[in-house]
């Protein structure tokens, strides 16, 4: 049987697995059917939402997450209160957070750009918080530690508010509301992940 791939939206509140011993939202309630052996590439925590790779190619974690070929993940960021200038220079030349066994590490991102119309690339980022003091930031990383992007902007006291992943490379979300999954051939797939 030959291998398949799929993209999904995940949306928030929804873990990145099919069964969990906990009362929580899993993919097996996504209204599609995953063939058997389909899983999770790159997790999202249950409260981020947007892009998640799914396959029965078990290859493909190893492949995109490798440490010799980086891959660029870009993220829209909902978060809390206004980030001045002087906050956004520091998040641009990187910030220290703690990663496993309580490690330092210096994150920085690709890219960083403050967003005003977050609609414009997310259709779905209207948010009821909005009334409220915040600010939209795009990140692009090439790293992918632990709850990365939540970290940083901790460290600079600006909580999130909304994570959505819009793209792993050229893997995007484009035109795939939440909760919804679009399914690529293989050589679409690899083309597009960076991959051939």
């Amino acid at each position: 049987m030959p291998h398949r791939y799929f993209i999904l939206n995940k949306p928030a509140n929804m873990v990145s697995q099919f069964i969990s011993s906990d009362k929580v939202n899993l993919l097996s309630q996504i209204d599609f059917s995953f063939p058997e052996g389909t899983h999770a590439i790159g997790r999202l925590d249950k409260d981020s939402e947007g892009l998640l790779l799914l396959t029965t190619d078990k290859k493909i974690t190893r492949l995109i997450f490798s440490k010799e070929k980086k891959h660029t993940r870009t993220y829209l960021v909902m978060v809390r209160n206004y980030v001045d200038e002087e906050t956004f220079q520091l998040l641009k030349s990187g910030v220290v957070i703690k990663i496993k066994n309580g490690q330092d590490y210096l994150a920085k991102p690709d890219s960083l750009f403050r967003v005003a119309d977050p609609v414009s690339l997310y259709p779905w980022a209207v948010d009821f918080r909005e009334s409220f003091p915040h600010t939209w930031l795009l990140i692009t990383l090439t790293e992918g530690k632990y709850r990365q992007v939540r970290k940083m902007m901790l460290a600079l006291r600006h909580r999130c508010l909304r994570l959505i992943r819009l793209s792993i490379e050229n893997l995007t979300i484009d035109g795939i509301a939440p909760g919804n999954v679009k399914e690529l051939d293989s050589e679409t797939f690899y083309r597009l992940a960076g991959l051939k």
